[in-house]
């Protein structure tokens, strides 16, 4: 066999993985049991890398979600307390001393900015529900705590949400 052949093989190969295991984009509408929580509440299972948003006591739009990485994670019960389209972005004082070379403020709409096409800030800290620039991290533990997600998703669940939704995140 050609060596051109070969790595023509090793590639096709490599790319099908590659996009066989990326989250993609789609909400999902599906049955849940978690009749505990009021329609319109999200609800992220850190463990599942899965966020759900309550639509009825047996029915949820559920999407694939980069959380913290370990020791980053945390669960509790807040709500949405500011929407944007296209945020700038500064690394929190954590982020900033593990990534000095970060610059202090990186303006929305830039392809190096985190954030992605638009993000919700939660009550009572320094998280966010967010898009990426790094689509390929989510569905990973990977964030400082904060829930990342595919632009196209995050743009549908930011249409369906309003500031002061209720969010409760489990592990």
């Amino acid at each position: 066999m050609s060596m051109k052949i070969v790595l023509a093989l090793a590639t096709t190969i490599g790319t099908g993985l590659l996009l066989s295991t990326a989250a993609e984009a789609r909400p999902e509408m599906v049955g849940t049991h978690m009749a505990d929580y009021s329609p319109g509440t999200i609800v992220v299972k850190t463990n599942e890398r899965r966020l759900y948003l309550i639509l009825d006591g047996g029915h949820a739009m559920r999407y694939p979600v980069g959380v913290g990485k370990s020791g980053k994670q945390w669960a509790g019960t807040t709500r949405i307390e500011g929407k944007y389209r296209y945020p700038a972005w500064s690394p929190p004082a954590e982020v900033k001393r593990d990534k000095p070379q970060l610059p202090d403020v990186i303006p929305g709409g830039s392809p190096r900015n985190p954030m992605g096409v638009a993000a919700m800030t939660l009550a009572g800290g320094e998280y966010a529900i967010h898009g990426t620039n790094v689509p390929g991290s989510v569905g990973g533990f990977v964030s400082y705590g904060c829930i990342r997600m595919l632009n196209d998703d995050i743009t549908d669940l930011y249409s369906r949400v309003s500031v002061g939704t209720k969010v409760v995140v489990t592990r």
